[in-house]
């Protein structure tokens, strides 16, 4: 359905110009000039007025057809039935005119109303296509906007399912620590949950983060396992520097690394140990997390995906963001533990907004 502002576009009257002005000045370079008569240039410049302010009548007359949706056959038919009537009347004002000079009535009054009703319904041939034109470019963008809001949406959804997940395990954790007879750790896990909490929402909520802002957050989140685990936690990362200004998705790898403490060093006496890797392929970036420890073949789903929240919520936030265009694996290691390789496209941040993001 055609709206009302949308026949207000401002590009109209810089087309109308332009149009009607390069008929002119054809007009000039293939009739006027030949002859090198003044008569014939004011019969012409009389014509080429009479039709443009035809087709200013005739704009609102179109738009009223537009309103309306109607397959194009139709609307050319309206169309060509307003142009004779308007030919009709675009010659009876232009002999009207030229009454004051017998001299330069043309001699065919049928061939003048042809010509004005040819070039009437191509002019309003001309106008139904830009509208349309217009419209189905409007509407691509409204898809767009649409689809583009949609996934926002499904996005935050994904994030904020993780954070009441990791919550609850980091709260758990704490509470284990009271129980265990353990006050003063519990109390600097809580303190350590509340800072993770307060960088959670200061941190703009957008798709995409630095690395190095998503490498601090889990730098925050292994303090606080290191204080539940102490020495049986042991982790190594190797970080390319080239990486670090690379954008990743929110919040993408903390609930893997969660996901690997959690099923493979929290439940080994003597501990194990996690690795964090990062590094350029190509155009994509690479990232790999492991950890030591046994494998559970029940938690693994089809295509190697965890069946727990954390891995099979970042496969589904993966594929909403890149699509086709992405890796994500879990795959068993020969000397135990996992391994979840992340490929997804490298692009880099602007290092304006990646120093706004610092602070």
């Amino acid at each position: 359905m055609w709206e009302r502002d949308e026949f207000r576009s401002p590009s109209f009257w810089p087309l109308q110009a332009f149009g009607w002005s390069g008929f002119y000045v054809l007009i000039l370079l293939t009739v006027v000039l030949p002859s090198h008569s003044k008569r014939e240039l004011w019969n012409q410049t009389v014509c080429w007025t009479t039709a443009f302010g035809a087709s200013l009548s005739l704009r609102p007359l179109c738009r009223l057809l537009l309103r309306i949706p109607r397959p194009w056959l139709a609307l050319e038919l309206r169309a060509f039935g307003l142009s004779i009537v308007m030919g009709i009347a675009c010659t009876l004002v232009t002999y009207a005119v030229k009454l004051r000079d017998p001299g330069s009535i043309w001699p065919d009054a049928l061939q003048d109303w042809l010509q004005f009703a040819v070039i009437l319904f191509l002019w309003c041939t001309l106008y139904f296509g830009i509208k349309q034109w217009e419209q189905a470019t409007r509407e691509r963008e409204r898809l767009v906007r649409a689809e583009s809001e949609a996934r926002e949406a499904r996005l935050s959804a994904l994030r904020y399912q993780l954070n009441p997940h990791f919550l609850f395990n980091s709260l758990n954790a704490a509470s284990t620590l009271v129980l265990q007879g353990k006050p003063a750790a519990a109390t600097r896990m809580l303190a350590q949950i509340g800072e993770l909490l307060r960088t959670t929402l200061d941190t703009d909520a957008s798709a995409e983060i630095p690395l190095s802002q998503e490498l601090a957050f889990v730098e925050q989140y292994l303090a606080i396992e290191q204080t539940r685990l102490g020495d049986r936690l042991r982790v190594r990362t190797q970080i390319a520097k080239e990486t670090l200004d690379a954008i990743v998705p929110n919040m993408l790898l903390q609930p893997l690394v969660e996901n690997a403490i959690r099923h493979g060093v929290a439940p080994l006496m003597e501990g194990g140990a996690i690795a964090i890797e990062t590094r350029s392929h190509g155009r994509h970036l690479l990232m790999t997390i492991q950890n030591s420890g046994p494998q559970i073949n029940g938690n693994v789903g089809q295509n190697g995906i965890s069946k727990g929240i954390g891995l099979a919520n970042t496969a589904e936030r993966l594929k909403t963001l890149y699509g086709d265009n992405q890796r994500f694996s879990l795959q068993a290691r020969e000397e135990g533990g996992y391994e979840v390789i992340i490929e997804i496209p490298f692009h880099k941040t602007d290092p304006a907004i990646e120093a706004v993001c610092a602070h």
